[in-house]
């Protein structure tokens, strides 16, 4: 009996368009690709989503301080977060522009609509503690000394006639939801952080503009047109405009309604947007709810925030310009770590990629095909499977222990799960000495001629599946090493502990070269 395809779908956040991308922006992308790259590989029905915030106030006002049109910042400004793909081997299935796509006003203010028919949407006067850069009001004793507790500004003063949602009419409906996991929040400090938020009592809240403080920008509130939507609730709505929620078409039906799984994957700072703002509009419109929401920590340099504001930003282009997509991709999914802030320098990227990827898995790859182009001429040999080695007892645990980490979000465990095969492959060498069982072969030895066949044979399947298992991690590195094993990664299969069957006997192998050179760090000089 086939087993039922399962429908996943998965988004980044948008980010504001009012900088280039920085490396924050990376590890949540490349984090979410690795995720769609593993589901497709298991077989499911994936589409990712990302795309760009363009009608925020911080957008206008960035474009005010720099003397620029907003359309042409914004323009230029989307198409480089759209660009990162080719670099960072990100592959969107789509990307929404909130200012540009047409499909976007007509979705959001069919959303606005629908919470309104609820009785959810009213308007009043307000006065608040407002910050730019966050897009959000602060209560005076969430502020840090006067100042906003993430970007150290001090908030401005609004005081106008806004539309404001009743948040407060969802309190027990959202702490039930998250308390019994039907909405899962991860990690489980930030789950209780949502939890704490929401037991603490929900405020209605703002969601509309007057239009000309953001001077005309935004997208129209129906039926007023003095006002703008507060840019969360139109921002929010990408995750269902971008499939036609606007028509209730085929990709929102396939995808959304219809969907297994419906995952965002967020930073901190935004975790009360996603896990309170964003599922409580889709209870009044009578909508389906995302299914899980993954929260990542925060990327510093120097020990602070990387922000645009703060001019701290690592520009991740450079980065795969200097060190290449294998050492960049490998050092955001296998260092960032999974409860707690990642530091990034250049010194712990180049010395996780030798360490691992040069050293350990590489020098691993080189090694075997070397020894079989020398003692077997690049064939792989074909030997019967009555004797089941080690490696082939660790590699047949992988794809569960990787399952279970994925679905945790962890990718750490996931990358551990897959180097227990190889720090195993490395001290098989040592253990086996290919070499001195080679030399007692060539002596006369059959039985060291079948010892050398097994050896090399259960050397290249670990090579083989390592490849496959690496593909969602380091697809650049990963086909490399399907290429040394003479297969390509477009072939397409998961392995399976099934699949320790020799697949790849008989074939002659290219000869051995470098997967993953070393990064020469050049010693400094007074």
């Amino acid at each position: 009996m086939t087993e039922k395809q399962s429908i996943y779908y998965i988004t980044t956040s948008i980010p504001y368009v009012n900088g280039r991308p920085h490396i924050g922006f990376a590890l949540e992308a490349v984090q979410t690709d690795t995720l769609a790259r593993h589901h497709r590989m298991i077989g499911d029905d994936t589409r990712y989503l990302s795309g760009t915030d363009e009608n925020a106030l911080t957008v206008v006002q960035a474009a005010e301080l720099a003397g620029e049109n907003v359309e042409e910042m914004v323009e230029r400004h989307a198409e480089a977060f759209r660009a990162i793909q080719d670099p960072l081997e990100v592959r969107y299935d789509d990307f929404i522009r909130t200012a540009t796509d047409p499909r976007h006003w007509p979705g959001a203010q069919k959303l606005w609509r629908k919470c309104a028919d609820a009785g959810d949407i009213y308007k009043r006067h307000y006065q608040g503690q407002y910050c730019i850069n966050c897009e959000r009001f602060y209560r005076e004793e969430e502020l840090v000394d006067g100042k906003c507790p993430i970007h150290g500004t001090v908030p401005e003063t609004v005081d106008e006639e806004n539309y404001f949602f009743r948040l407060s009419k969802y309190q027990d409906a959202l702490s039930e939801l998250i308390r019994s996991n039907t909405m899962l929040v991860q990690p489980e400090h930030r789950r209780e952080e949502i939890l704490s938020f929401i037991d603490s009592g929900l405020e209605d809240f703002s969601i509309s503009r007057r239009s000309l403080r953001g001077h005309g920008w935004g997208v129209p509130v129906p039926d007023d047109p003095d006002q703008v939507m507060y840019v969360w609730v139109d921002a929010l709505s990408n995750y269902i405009t971008a499939l036609d929620y606007a028509t209730d078409g085929e990709l929102y039906e396939r995808y959304w309604r219809n969907a297994d799984q419906r995952v965002h994957i967020v930073g901190k700072d935004i975790i009360r947007f996603h896990a309170v703002y964003w599922p409580a509009f889709l209870l009044s419109a009578g909508e389906p709810l995302p299914t899980a929401i993954n929260v990542h920590e925060f990327l510093l340099s120097g020990g602070e925030k990387m922000s645009k504001s703060r001019g701290n930003t690592v520009d991740p282009l450079e980065l795969v310009e200097i060190y290449g997509n294998d050492a960049v991709r490998y050092w955001l999914l296998r260092d960032m770590p999974r409860s707690s802030d990642g530091n990034f320098t250049h010194e712990r990227l180049i010395g996780r990629y030798n360490e691992d990827l040069a050293n350990d898995l590489g020098n691993l790859v080189n090694r075997s095909i070397g020894m079989l182009q020398r003692y077997r001429d690049g064939v792989v040999p074909e030997v019967g499977r009555d004797e089941v080695g080690v490696l082939h007892g660790i590699a047949q645990d992988i794809p569960e222990k990787m399952d279970a980490a994925f679905d945790a979000f962890d990718f750490r465990t996931a990358i551990a799960a897959i180097w227990e095969l190889v720090t195993a492959a490395n001290k098989y060498i040592d253990d086996q000495k290919p070499w001195e069982i080679a030399k007692a072969a060539k002596n006369g030895d059959d039985l060291a001629d079948a010892r050398l066949d097994l050896v090399l044979a259960d050397l290249i399947e670990t090579i083989r599946l390592l490849a496959v298992h690496l593909a969602p991690f380091i697809p650049l590195g990963a086909e490399r090493i399907a290429n040394q094993a003479g297969f390509s990664l477009a072939d397409g299969g998961r392995p399976t502990s099934r699949d320790w069957d020799d697949a790849l006997a008989g074939q002659t192998l290219p000869k051995a070269a470098p997967v993953f050179p070393r990064i020469e760090v050049a010693e400094e000089t007074e």
